[in-house]
């Protein structure tokens, strides 16, 4: 057997630079992302457990934390995280039936993803301050 000295150009893969950014594309992005904040996240609530059974002085530290406005901030993107990971959840259940994979609709969806996702976040916020009564 004899090895051939002349090579064929092999085509380069696509990459993201080649590729004009799709909403579809975005949103599968920032559905892994979510994914990923909501491991920390789920840490977050099981610190926040842990504290409710230590005691009462751990409790209201942890709480303080969470009160503050950075623990805010964190709790507000964890919540709006679990909202948008599981309205993409929800969009890719509707994919697997076969239902909405035209481009057009597609689209739509993940448009109304990222809409939902903020809506509801708001709305549990709201939702969550007027019960406190502030």
């Amino acid at each position: 057997m004899s090895k051939t000295t002349a090579t064929r150009a092999r085509p380069l893969s696509p990459h993201l630079t080649i590729y004009k950014p799709q909403i579809t594309m975005t949103m599968s992005i920032i559905h892994r992302i979510t994914g990923g904040a909501l491991y920390f996240g789920t840490l977050l609530v099981a610190w926040w457990l842990i504290a409710a059974a230590t005691s009462q002085e751990y409790f209201d530290f942890v709480s303080w934390i969470y009160g503050s406005w950075i623990g805010r901030l964190v709790l507000f993107g964890y919540t709006w995280a679990l909202m948008h990971h599981m309205m993409g959840g929800i969009r890719h259940l509707v994919w697997d039936t076969g239902a909405g994979l035209e481009k057009q609709t597609a689209s739509k969806i993940a448009w109304a993803t990222l809409v939902a996702s903020v809506v509801l976040t708001i709305l549990i916020w709201v939702a969550g301050y007027m019960a406190r009564g502030a």
